[in-house]
């Protein structure tokens, strides 16, 4: 077993622990300190990590990384994601979804690429579902998919408040989430409901109407999308202050934010501006998603493809807005990995896993990347 020491890097686990050196064995953070001595017969590699950054991996709680769209025809439809151009935008564990087109792609395909990802250092999980209701599963029951396959966390993307959802009622709503919470206590797992939210008028009403009229604790509701319009941004602010977790996606290109979509750093500073914890946010970047414009007939305008670069791009934008980066690092690291109950992710600490970039002070650049305690990049 090869050991690893990172000697001298400044720690931020996302909060600074200043200089320090960090060993890695057998995949995972054995020790975190100053001046370990080591038997020289020792498999050792020693990595110089002074004047960087260590911070964990980044967690990205949406990725179609079996590609997604087809709003516009079979033209339309979006590409595969490769494992190798997550590992080099600094994402080492994400979950993947499927989209609006749950016929000619199915959660088994999603299933053989997530183990994929596995298989090349990427900490790869998938939510069962789809945007549609009845939802499409892999066993027949989302119940037994979430129990019974490891890789499965709960259930997702489900579409709400969108001309391409299934107009849901409550009572399936319900249902829906309840099995997915049921089966996630009984497999150790959050056994998260992950929303797509769409443009509709009814915005968050949906969930506010689990949170008000079920019992269902408010942690099992995840909606991403939220900087999409300003209506919903102004819900998901009062969503947040209650307790509930806020998603925003980082893929954006100028004619959304023109529609009235806002990029993912300025919601952040806006969401903390008005008094949202900090815990309760995250990015998520929509990897090889469509992300279509329509007009006010419903007919699809132009579409461009999700990027999963967007993740660390938005988090370097959000401090340069002012954001420290010990918040902006929480938002793609700590907080998904809490709101996914991926409690060895997202957090540098002995016995965590080794999933860890080496970042450049001052363009907060991208220069190494360990997952598992593999050097992929």
């Amino acid at each position: 077993m090869m050991l690893t020491l990172i000697e001298g890097a400044e720690i931020h686990s996302p909060a600074p622990l200043g200089q320090q050196d960090l060993l890695v064995a057998d995949g995972r953070i054995a020790w975190l300190g100053k001046g370990l001595t080591v038997p020289p017969d020792w498999p050792l590699v020693r990595v110089d990590g002074r004047g960087r950054y260590l911070v964990p991996g980044l967690v990205d709680p949406l990725a179609h990384i079996t590609g997604g769209g087809g709003e516009g025809g079979f033209a339309f439809r979006t590409p595969e994601l490769a494992a190798g151009e997550a590992l080099k935008a600094g994402v080492t564990t994400l979950v993947a979804a499927l989209g609006t087109d749950s016929l000619t792609r199915s959660p088994a395909q999603v299933l053989g690429k997530v183990r994929e990802f596995r298989a090349a250092g990427v900490s790869a999980y998938m939510y069962t579902g789809s945007y549609h209701l009845p939802v499409k599963t892999l066993t027949g029951r989302v119940e037994s998919d979430i129990m019974l396959i490891p890789e499965v966390l709960g259930v997702g993307e489900l579409a709400i408040s969108d001309h391409r959802s299934s107009a849901p009622t409550h009572d399936e709503l319900a249902r829906l989430v309840s099995e997915a919470r049921v089966a996630g206590l009984l497999a150790g797992k959050s056994g998260v409901s992950f929303f797509h939210v769409g443009d509709g008028r009814g915005a968050l009403a949906p969930l506010r109407a689990l949170r008000d009229g079920t019992d269902i604790p408010l942690r099992q509701l995840y909606p991403t999308h939220c900087n999409r319009n300003p209506w919903l941004f102004a819900e998901a602010i009062d969503w947040g202050r209650a307790g509930g977790w806020i998603d925003l996606t980082t893929s954006s290109f100028p004619e959304l934010l023109d529609d009235g979509e806002q990029l993912a750093a300025e919601a952040l500073v806006a969401l903390l501006a008005a008094g949202v914890p900090a815990d309760r946010i995250s990015f998520s970047s929509d990897a090889n998603a469509s992300l279509p414009r329509f007009d006010g007939e419903g007919r699809l305008v132009e579409m461009r493809c999700g990027q999963i670069a967007s993740l660390w791009q938005e988090c370097v934008r959000a401090c340069a807005l002012g954001v420290s980066l010990e918040v902006a690092l929480g938002v793609v690291t700590a907080n998904p990995a809490r709101a996914l109950g991926l409690a060895g992710k997202g957090v540098i600490g002995v016995g965590q896993d080794a999933d860890l970039l080496l970042i450049a002070p001052g363009s907060l650049a991208i220069e190494r990347v360990m997952s598992g305690g593999q050097w992929r990049t």
